[in-house]
């Protein structure tokens, strides 16, 4: 009965109240964000894991577009998503994919479905289907937010689609990797971080080869947010100095380095390692050296002894 008046009127509540904090805050940054210097001064909790709301709305805004058409992999029950903001501000077309049992009902139990055009797909997405999910769902024109998180074999995945498949790209990036270095967990099938290795660290890509892979794909790198482990990126078609004029983009390696931790010891319970802990606790596993393509261990990159 108590979580029956929970789910009915405090988490109402708390999500109008949430929305509405939000909106006010958007609203009134907006004011300055055609001087706005580095992504760090608009970052923004709302509805994200962390300040990609206020990043999003600064980028839609100088892009000019209010109505954004997206696609969204990775975002779990939708509680805590880059895009859940944008479904419910401004009413768009969107997609959202995840792999988790019984998707489309965790979903709906968190959104106002009514509010947009929401498609919701319960699918493992991979390097051999990426595009084929957005040509069956009409995405392979006029896509303006793309955000990707799947703790994997991002790299992989992200190497198979087109050039320019977006206006708006937003790449997880592991920084526990460092600035330096253009590496990535090896192309697995049905890749998990957690059997790969028990911390549950190794797993994605570094910053450098996520920078380096969207120029191949046509973008170009304006930061990331405070939390550093979320990268966006801009389509040329759309130029910095038309769109982000005053903005500085910073050295990366200024902005790798990232103090959260989520490590777990061999029994799964978290153990909080931090620094170069971190890097020296997977130092046994294999990931792709992309300066030559060879697979290599990570103490052999890093010079780990």
């Amino acid at each position: 009965m108590k979580k029956y008046f929970y789910n009915l009127f405090f988490k109402k509540y708390q999500y109008k109240k949430l929305y509405m904090t939000g909106l006010s805050h958007i609203l009134n940054a907006r004011i300055n964000y055609s001087n706005i210097k580095y992504l760090s001064d608009v970052d923004y909790k709302i509805f994200s894991q962390n300040g990609e709301d206020g990043i999003l709305d600064y980028l839609l805004y100088q892009l000019k577009i209010e109505k954004p058409k997206f696609m969204e992999i990775g975002v779990g029950d939708y509680s805590e998503s880059n895009t859940r903001f944008i479904f419910d501000r401004c009413s768009p077309k969107g997609i959202i994919v995840d792999c988790i049992d019984d998707f489309e009902n965790k979903v709906k139990k968190n959104i106002q479905l009514w509010r947009g055009e929401l498609k919701i797909i319960e699918k493992f997405v991979a390097p051999n289907n990426i595009n084929e999910i957005i040509q069956d769902n009409n995405l392979s024109k006029d896509l303006d937010i793309f955000s990707f998180d799947i703790d994997g074999i991002d790299y992989w995945v992200i190497n198979e689609l087109p050039k320019n498949f977006s206006k708006i790209a937003v790449l997880e990036y592991n920084s526990i990797f460092g600035p330096d270095k253009k590496v990535t967990v090896p192309k697995i099938k049905n890749f998990n971080r957690k059997e790969y290795h028990y911390s549950c660290l190794c797993f994605g890509m570094s910053l450098n080869a996520a920078i380096d892979l969207m120029k191949k794909k046509n973008f170009y790198f304006l930061g990331t947010n405070m939390f550093r482990n979320n990268a966006f990126f801009i389509s040329n078609e759309f130029d910095k100095e038309s769109h982000f004029k005053s903005l500085i983009i910073k050295d990366i390696k200024n902005i790798d380095e990232a103090n959260f931790t989520e490590s777990r010891n061999i029994n799964g319970e978290l153990n909080y390692l931090h620094g170069k802990n971190k890097l020296n606790k997977i130092s046994d596993c294999k990931v792709v050296d992309l300066n030559d393509g060879n697979l290599k261990k990570i103490k052999e990159i890093y010079n780990i002894n």
